[in-house]
């Protein structure tokens, strides 16, 4: 099956989300665990994501892979929050 740029481009454009996901939960346990004292960039990946996720996809497999992957990055972003609110209350009884 022959697939056009435009879908080509868009796939890639999924996957990039996704492998970005990956990274940045590992940039997030990184926080959480100290290693790191800086947050990574939530609020411009989720305008990022945000403004793609308004692309109308016409193929179906697309549409269907890009809920996966923002499925997934609803289900990191809770998890990341309440590391880093966890730090916080770690911190505030530290001082």
């Amino acid at each position: 099956m022959l697939i056009s740029p435009e879908n080509l481009e868009i796939k890639n454009q999924i996957f990039d989300f996704e492998r970005r996901i990956d990274n940045m939960h590992l940039e997030f346990y990184k926080y959480y665990t100290g290693e790191v004292n800086r947050l990574p960039d939530l609020q411009g990946f989720e305008r990022e994501v945000l403004v793609f996720s308004r692309k109308k996809i016409t193929d179906i497999e697309l549409s269907k892979n890009l809920e996966r992957v923002l499925y997934k990055f609803q289900n990191r972003k809770k998890i990341w929050l309440a590391w880093v609110e966890e730090t916080r209350h770690k911190s505030k009884k530290e001082s």
